[in-house]
């Protein structure tokens, strides 16, 4: 029944299915019954579409599930065309052919025998002999059989370009019974958003079919997955000159034939452009809408603001008394601008006083009887929010109350026809918001709702496209208080007036050894990453007495490396939490988890449920959200991780989500603060060693941060203002608004 394949350690079961427990249309998940060898054995996996009585030849492996037992979990799978008459027999009678019943498949099988699926896709004339089929009802089977047998022909096809089961549900529920065609016909098609091939696996097709590396559609598509890469780099449009460059050279073309089809497609209105000072801009129709409607959204709230509270000044002097202090200038005008208009972005450094102002704001709106709202960009911000404000915060996600489309793009149910219901938003950490969601929160206002954003644009940008904080400020339209003045209290750390030492483009200060920010000085890879080990799981616990899962956290300016996130985590992990036992270990494609790991969450998952001690339930575990393994079942390939006060179940496929958290790079610890940080300093590429970056690290640190290895790196970091630069739109599109 079952053989082993050498080369992946797979394993191959044949047999009929019996009964099909579960389909989920939208991503071909399947768990069904097979009779296998006279054995009823469960499978699941995903394929493009199963009846009843289909003959099916499944790779996979055998796995325990925590409830339902062992399962056969198949990643391939071949599909047979029912061949017996009683194999035919239960395929029809199961339904699996709209418009033939049990009794219509007896007669069907009893007139045609092994012939009947054949007859019934090719000759539907013949069926109209059967008793009880009209002539309609003839074409309609007969219509209905030929998708059915067209959709596993098709993925047969596929399958002879290594496209997996999952990739080619979407390839066929994008296309359908033209999927061969069209794959025959213009292989880039599978770039598609909806289905997302890269354009290198469309090339490998291509030349599978012999097709010429200038077809028309290859160029266009090529330069639309050009602009699609640089979006996921940041950039929501490119300088039309460069674009050409990029795009000829991606496709090993002249530069000229290129151009053409360039033109083409900005005249089609596939891509847009728009001319900033002299320069060509071309942009993605989405990304160009995103900041088009959120400089004419920001435009217009300038221009009608909402009713200004009376006796803003007055106000603030009574506040001031009733709490015991007094706000510094900077303060004070940020207060009063929020109070009497209806557009601010506060920003400023560490010890600035930016939660201190950000409270008043709050308090005084709610003093006045207005229905703030709170929102940030991850869980790990929010949470933080909550903490400094003592009032509820929301992810922006959450707040917009997002839902999930077929594609796995989020959609939002607040928008411009179902508005937020709050009087005042105030969004943190901006810098993080990327240009689409930015759009997205623009199009959920109320009319005449305030809009105070908080941040500091010092940080590293958003992961997604656009600059919209940098923007925003640098087009001078959107009204700005940036808190400049370190208080007494925060000059005493170290890390405060060497985070500002270093945006500004100074060293920062490595000769006091009695304060919270130390620089230990090390040249060889192996010394730095010991030295990394030991101050995490012996030297810090020991002296300070933090947590390593709680308190201490190690930054890395990227992944790769002896000294990036990987080798890192791999390293602590076999010193803190060695293999101990195979049964509470869980191999995974690039860690293996154990029982006790410190873990992080890479990607919103808004349906992961979550239980609390006090039986509360809820759903959603959040980008940058960090918890500690409790359990892991090898046999199920399952993991509870307890993320503060949460229990979360993983299964298989929420895993691929999870990453070791021991250590992680600087963009993953944006919004986040941690007791202590650890960073290694050694050389690397200048695009992951520079000043914000540096700037960000630091400005994680709360009490004690630590940078192990070259003074010399340090000082290139410092020295290396290359501000991740960005091409987007939003500035020239504020600029315009307001003229």
């Amino acid at each position: 029944m079952c053989r082993t394949m050498e080369e992946k350690e797979l394993l191959q079961l044949s047999g009929a299915v019996e009964e099909v427990i579960y389909r989920n249309s939208n991503n071909g998940y399947t768990v069904m019954t097979m009779l296998c060898d006279g054995v009823n054995t469960t499978a699941v996996g995903i394929m493009s579409d199963v009846n009843i009585g289909d003959e099916l030849k499944l790779i996979g492996n055998w796995k325990t599930h925590a409830s339902y037992g062992e399962q056969f979990a198949f990643e391939y799978y071949e599909q047979y065309v029912p061949s017996t008459q009683d194999s035919i027999l239960k395929y029809l009678s199961s339904g699996a052919v709209k418009g033939v019943g049990r009794a219509t498949a007896k007669r069907l099988v009893e007139a045609f025998g092994e012939h009947t699926l054949e007859v019934m896709q090719t000759d539907p004339q013949r069926l109209e002999q059967i008793r009880g089929i009209s002539h309609d009802r003839a074409e309609a089977i007969s219509a209905e059989i030929r998708k059915t047998f067209g959709m596993r022909e098709a993925m047969i096809y596929l399958q002879r370009f290594h496209i997996s089961p999952q990739e080619s549900v979407r390839v066929w529920k994008r296309f359908g019974g033209d999927t061969i065609t069209v794959i025959e016909n213009n292989p880039y098609m599978l770039c598609d958003k909806e289905i997302g091939l890269t354009f290198e696996r469309a090339d490998y097709i291509a030349a599978a079919l012999n097709k010429p590396s200038d077809e028309p559609y290859r160029i266009r598509t090529g330069i639309i997955y050009v602009l699609r890469h640089n979006a996921r780099n940041g950039h929501t449009c490119l300088p039309k000159d460069k674009l050409l460059e990029v795009a000829a050279g991606f496709l090993k073309l002249d530069k000229a034939m290129v151009s053409g089809h360039l033109d083409d497609l900005l005249r089609e209105g596939a891509l847009v452009p728009d001319t900033f000072g002299e320069r060509v801009f071309v942009f993605l129709p989405s990304l160009y809408r995103s900041e088009s409607f959120a400089a004419s959204r920001l435009t217009m709230m300038k221009q009608f603001p909402p009713d200004s509270i009376t006796g803003v000044e007055m106000a603030l002097e009574q506040f001031e008394k009733q709490k015991g202090v007094s706000y510094a200038d900077l303060q004070r005008q940020a207060i009063i601008e929020a109070l009497s208009g209806g557009l601010l972005i506060l920003t400023g450094g560490p010890g600035t006083g930016k939660t201190t102002t950000l409270n008043a704001i709050i308090a005084l709106y709610a003093q006045h009887g207005l229905k703030v709202a709170l929102a940030a960009p991850t869980g790990r911000a929010a949470q933080r929010m909550s903490a400094v404000t003592g009032r509820e915060a929301k992810t922006i996600h959450r707040l917009l109350e997002v839902e999930w489309d077929n594609n796995d793009e989020p959609t939002f149910r607040k928008n411009e026809n179902n508005r937020l219901e709050c009087d005042a938003l105030v969004l943190d950490e901006l810098s993080m918001v990327d240009v689409t969601l930015f759009e997205n929160v623009m199009r959920a206002l109320p009319l005449g709702c305030r809009l105070i954003m908080v941040g500091d644009s010092d940080q590293l940008p958003s992961v997604g496209a656009g600059n919209v904080l940098g923007d925003m400020i640098a087009s001078g339209k959107v009204p700005v208080v940036q808190l400049k003045e370190i208080f007494r209290q925060s000059m005493q750390s170290l890390i405060v007036t060497n985070a500002h030492r270093i945006i500004h483009g100074e060293m920062p200060d490595l000769s006091r050894k009695d304060g919270d920010f130390f620089f230990l000085p090390y040249s060889d890879k192996e010394t730095i990453a010991s030295t990394i080990v030991d101050l995490y799981i012996r030297r810090l616990p020991r002296s300070y007495g933090y947590s390593p899962l709680d308190d201490i956290q190690i930054l890395c300016p990227g992944r790769k490396g002896e000294l990036g996130v990987i080798e890192l985590n791999k390293r602590l992990q076999e010193v803190l939490n060695p293999s101990v036992s195979r049964a509470e270990e869980l191999p995974m494609p690039l860690y293996t988890f154990r029982k006790g790991d410190k873990v992080m969450q890479t990607r919103n998952n808004y349906d992961l449920p979550w239980t609390k001690p006090d039986g509360t339930e809820g759903s959603g575990i959040f980008n940058g959200d960090i918890g500690v393994i409790e359990r892991v079942s090898r046999a199920a390939k399952t993991a509870c991780v307890r993320f503060d006060d949460k229990l979360v179940t993983y299964d298989e496929e929420s895993l691929l989500n999870l990453e070791l958290a021991y250590a992680t790079t600087v963009h993953k610890s944006q919004g986040n603060e941690f007791t202590a940080v650890i960073m290694p300093m050694y050389y690397g590429p200048p695009m992951l060693y520079y000043r914000n970056l540096l700037y960000t690290a630091v400005t994680r640190a709360k009490k004690l941060l630590i940078l192990v290895g070259h003074v010399s790196t340090l000082q290139t970091m410092v020295d290396n203002n290359r501000k991740t630069l960005r091409y987007s739109g939003l500035k020239t599109f504020l600029e315009r608004e307001s003229h």
